[in-house]
C-alpha cells in the first residue's frame, strides 16, 4: 500500500472518514450558488432491470461499419505538429451513428470510447469539472520547474494546453491515437498520433514528467506501459496518473444496494475481463502497485469523488455535481456502447434500454451519489 495523501493541497479538506477531495456530507442541500453556466438536472425517466453478460473470456474485436461519410477536410483543422496524417487514419470506423479510431485498424489498437464532437465535448466538460474539484491544481507531484513533459492519452488536449500556459519555458507533447485537438495552441505545445501500449519512441531519460489521465480500459498491460515511461524520464522525474473507477456511491445511505449502477459497474468489470484491458486501474490501488513494480519510488496516492447533480450543500461542490451531472447524462451512451454491443454482444436496443436506466439513476434527487477519481504518483530515483 502506498502512502496515502489524506489532504491534498489542490482539494478542500476532508471530514477523517472521507479521502481528499470528497464533497461534505450533507443532510439537506442549501440553495443553489450562483453558477450561471451551469447545467441544470434533468428529468427522471425509468427504473433498473437486470442483465446478462457474456462470460465468454475470450475476445475477438468486431469490424465496425465503415466511415463513409468521413470528411477529409479534417486534415486540415486537426493538423499535428509532428506528423502527417493518412487519409486511412481519417477515416474513422463508425458503430450506431458513433465514430471511433482506425489508427493502426482495430485488430492492433483497441479502444472503446467514440472520437466524435459529441464525446469530446463531454471530455471537455469532464476537465472542466476537474479543475473546479482540483482548484485548478493540473498536478499533485512535486514539479520544480520542468522542461520536457509527456502528456499519454491527450484527447482533446486541454490538459496539455493548459500545463503549456501555466509552463510557457516548458515543452509539452500530447499523444493519443485520435487528431481530434486544436490547432490553436501555445507555441510551447505540440500533438502527435502515437499508440503508447507499443514500444514507445522517445529517447531514454527525455522527460521531467509523464501524465496519465482517464485512461481506462485502454492497456492490457500497464506495467509495460508504465516501465516504458520509467525508462523515458530523467532521473529525479515523475510520473502521475489521475483516474476514475466505474463506480457510483453514496456515503450516507441515500443509495440502495441493487441500483443499476451495480450492473454498471459489473458491465465495464466483464468488457475489461473480455478485453483483457482492465477497468479496474484505481480499485484497489492497483495502479499504486503497478507503478512500484515498474521502479517508481516515494509513490503516494489519494482519492477524490465528484459528486452526480446538485445535492451537496457546499457551493463549489454544487457546482462540480451540475456539471458531472451534465457530462454523464450527455457522455452514458458514449461510455457505454461500444463495450456493450461490440465486446459483450448485446443488441443495440437492450443497450439504450440499460443507459436509459442508467441516465435516471443519475438523474434521482433522492441519491446523494459521487465518481470516485484517483490520482498516483511517483519518481524515478536520481542514482538511475
Amino acid at each position: 500500500m502506498a502512502e496515502s495523501e489524506s489532504t491534498p493541497a489542490a482539494a478542500p479538506q476532508a471530514s477523517a472518514s472521507s479521502p481528499a477531495g470528497s464533497p461534505p456530507p450533507t443532510t439537506a442541500p442549501a440553495a443553489a450558488a450562483s453558477t450561471p453556466a451551469s447545467p441544470s438536472a434533468a428529468e427522471q425517466p425509468a427504473a433498473d432491470a437486470q442483465i446478462a453478460v457474456d462470460s465468454n473470456p475470450i475476445y475477438h474485436p468486431q469490424p465496425l461499419e465503415d466511415d463513409d461519410d468521413n470528411d477529409s477536410s479534417l486534415g486540415d483543422e486537426n493538423a499535428l505538429s509532428t506528423a502527417s496524417i493518412s487519409s486511412s487514419i481519417l477515416q474513422y470506423r463508425k458503430l450506431h451513428g458513433r465514430t471511433y479510431h482506425n489508427f493502426g485498424g482495430a485488430d492492433k489498437v483497441e479502444y472503446w470510447a467514440p472520437n466524435d464532437d459529441a464525446q469530446n465535448d463531454q471530455l471537455d466538460i469532464n476537465h472542466h469539472l476537474l479543475n473546479l474539484a482540483l482548484d485548478n491544481k493540473l498536478f499533485f507531484a512535486p514539479l520544480s520547474k520542468p522542461t520536457r513533459v509527456l502528456d499519454v492519452g491527450t484527447g482533446t488536449g486541454m490538459w496539455a494546453i493548459d500545463f503549456a500556459d501555466e509552463f510557457p519555458d516548458c515543452e509539452v507533447t500530447g499523444i493519443d491515437l485520435s487528431p481530434i485537438q486544436p490547432t490553436w495552441v501555445p507555441p510551447n505545445c505540440k500533438f502527435e498520433l502515437d499508440d503508447a501500449s507499443q514500444p514507445w519512441t522517445f529517447p531514454d531519460n527525455h522527460f521531467d514528467y509523464i501524465h496519465f489521465r482517464y485512461m481506462i480500459g485502454c492497456f492490457k498491460d500497464w506495467p509495460a506501459v508504465y516501465r516504458e515511461a520509467y525508462r523515458c524520464l530523467k532521473p529525479g522525474g515523475w510520473i502521475e496518473h489521475l483516474d476514475c473507477t466505474a463506480d457510483v456511491l453514496s456515503d450516507d445511505g441515500s443509495l440502495p444496494k441493487d441500483t443499476v449502477f451495480v450492473e454498471w459497474k459489473k458491465v465495464f468489470k466483464e468488457a475489461g475481463d473480455k478485453m483483457g484491458q482492465t477497468f479496474e486501474v484505481v480499485d484497489n490501488d492497483n495502479y499504486v502497485g503497478w507503478l512500484k513494480e515498474a521502479g517508481f519510488k516515494d509513490v503516494k496516492n489519494t482519492i477524490i469523488k465528484t459528486p452526480v447533480g446538485s445535492w451537496p450543500a457546499d457551493p463549489k461542490w454544487k457546482e462540480v455535481g451540475q456539471f458531472n451531472q451534465y457530462m454523464l447524462d450527455g457522455g452514458i451512451e458514449g461510455l457505454g456502447l461500444y463495450i456493450i454491443t461490440n465486446v459483450l454482444g448485446w443488441k443495440y436496443e437492450e443497450m439504450q434500454v440499460f443507459i436509459a436506466k442508467v441516465r435516471a439513476g443519475l438523474r434521482n434527487k433522492n441519491w446523494h451519489s459521487y465518481c470516485v477519481w484517483g490520482a498516483a504518483w511517483g519518481q524515478k530515483p536520481y542514482d538511475e
